[in-house]
């Protein structure tokens, strides 16, 4: 009878703790939800406020950038073009040297030096991004400058990409490889026995069917880039253009957006609601990303 009693009271405790569990868990999602809801109605707030007086279609149609000084101009185009721009130099540099990290650990280097490259490869995850966004700015450009491009001026597009691209290659190594380990062995052995060698099953078999992870990877890169903000703002420069010239200063909707914040415009003003359109802009991007990504991933979602 004491031995049923106890193991009705473990069970009864059991339920009662996965239901505490449950409804954190449920809570945290929650909390994830309105917040991310919160920040949204923020932005579409105070982001009519601004299109009431300045027209959507020359917001988004317009290439000039000019709302602090006189004639204004609030074409938005140059801030995006300088942060797709910026994040092609940085994918440029990531993906290559991510996905052939990514292979390298995951079908060449040995268990121990595994173990040491990929720690101190994510590393470079949790160095500052004032710190990167200095290092382009003392290191990359002067060596740039000196040695290959003699007319890149000081702040301008390639440094600030070069640099965000060593940035975000541990978000693509590390997702792109726990991809590669999850693919069965069972196909690699498959393949070899049909008398492929290494790189044929690295790159025929192995990549195809960890695709999905792998384009993840590159998304959740990119939705970084377009979202980083100091080394822009230190590297980048603060000149909105239409340029096709990564040697020219650039600003990105980021830099603009911290540049805004440092409190010399005037709350409530249409200099200031700009903040809000851009960063609505900004919001609308990064969320068109994610969820392209979604869709590739479930395209090519393979089950082993």
């Amino acid at each position: 009878m004491k031995s049923k009693s106890r193991a009705k009271a473990k069970k009864t405790t059991r339920k009662i703790e996965e239901k505490i569990i449950e409804r954190l868990l449920f809570a945290s999602a929650t909390v994830s939800v309105i917040t991310t809801l919160a920040i949204l109605g923020v932005l579409l707030f105070e982001a009519i406020g601004f299109f009431r007086q300045v027209s959507i279609i020359e917001f988004f149609t317009g290439t000039k950038w000019t709302p602090l000084i006189q004639p204004q101009h609030f074409g938005v185009i140059p801030l995006i073009w300088g942060t797709i721009l910026v994040t092609i130099i940085a994918l440029g540099v990531a993906a290559p040297v991510g996905l052939g990290s990514a292979i390298f650990l995951s079908e060449y280097a040995p268990d121990k030096l595994r173990r040491i490259v990929k720690p101190v490869l994510e590393l470079l995850a949790g160095v500052p991004t004032v710190v990167y966004g200095y290092f382009a700015l003392t290191f990359i450009t002067p060596f740039l400058k000196q040695n290959v491009f003699p007319e890149m001026i000081v702040f301008n597009a390639l440094s600030a990409g070069l640099v965000m691209g060593i940035m975000i290659i541990p978000m693509i190594s590390s997702l792109s490889e726990d991809a590669m380990l999850a693919v069965p062995q069972s196909f690699r052995e498959g393949a070899y026995a049909l008398g492929a060698r290494k790189h044929e099953v690295a790159l025929r078999v192995v990549i195809p069917s960890a695709l999905s992870g792998i384009v993840a990877s590159f998304i959740l890169a990119i939705s970084r880039a377009i979202g980083e903000t100091m080394i822009v703002s230190i590297a980048g420069g603060s000149t909105p253009r239409l340029t096709l010239n990564p040697l020219e200063s650039i600003q990105t909707m980021t830099a603009y957006i911290a540049q805004i914040s440092l409190g010399e415009t005037p709350f409530g003003s249409l200099e200031y609601r700009t903040i809000f359109s851009v960063g609505l802009t900004l919001f609308l991007m990064t969320m068109a990303v994610n969820l392209f990504g979604q869709w590739v991933a479930k395209r090519y979602w393979k089950r082993y």
